[in-house]
């Protein structure tokens, strides 16, 4: 609970007066389209957490693939595959009332990243589709990203966390599995349904 005489900053006057002003190397980076540098980040990324928002609020969702799954269609073009997963659509539901997005890319031992911000379309194009096939099955629909802004973020995030560190990786027994942490989020879910459930997913599979 927060104490009662909790301060809150209301605007961003208050809020830069309480950090050093940027630097020209935060403030100049911006690029309008991929270069040759993101080109080579987005190649080698096996993960990125793609940012919506819609009606309900924000939305976060984890996309992840081999290196080099989100394909550079053209410098200011990307598609983002979307693969077998649960079927909430959080993103693209956004997506379809506001077109705004924001991608972050990570490439495991790196500790810098890359942003990408701009527009998104959803497209169910077999002739754009198919090149992004796994395992013989390409995705049923992709997201056609219009990049507006491309640029580096710095390390210092993942270089607090450590986050790429195996000496800091919890022992995975230290939490319940998945689906135990479901029996007690899910209202009324009875372990015959969730064993049902998880076997469905799993059948599912990957792709």
């Amino acid at each position: 609970m927060l104490p009662g005489d909790t301060t809150f900053i209301t605007d961003e006057t208050a809020l830069r007066a309480r950090h050093h002003a940027p630097m020209s190397r935060a403030t100049d980076k911006v690029l309008r389209a991929i270069d040759a540098h993101c080109r080579r980040i987005i190649e080698l990324s096996p993960f990125c957490v793609v940012s919506t928002q819609g009606p309900g609020g924000a939305d976060v969702s984890p996309r992840g693939d081999p290196p080099g799954f989100v394909r550079i269609l053209d410098t200011r073009t990307l598609l983002v595959p979307d693969r077998v997963g649960n079927n909430r659509l959080d993103a693209m539901s956004n997506l379809l009332v506001n077109p705004r997005i924001g991608i972050l890319f990570l490439v495991p031992g790196m500790n810098e990243t890359l942003r990408i911000n701009g527009t998104a379309r959803i497209t169910d194009d077999a002739r754009l589709l198919t090149p992004s096939a796994m395992q013989n099955h390409a995705p049923k629909i992709g997201l056609i990203v219009t990049v507006e802004e491309a640029f580096l973020h710095c390390a210092k995030a993942l270089v607090r966390s450590e986050l790429w560190n195996p000496a800091k990786h919890i022992d995975r027994a230290i939490l319940p599995s998945y689906p135990e942490m479901l029996l007690d989020h899910v209202g009324g879910l009875t372990r015959e349904e969730n064993e049902r459930q998880t076997q469905v997913m799993a059948e599912r599979g990957l792709y």
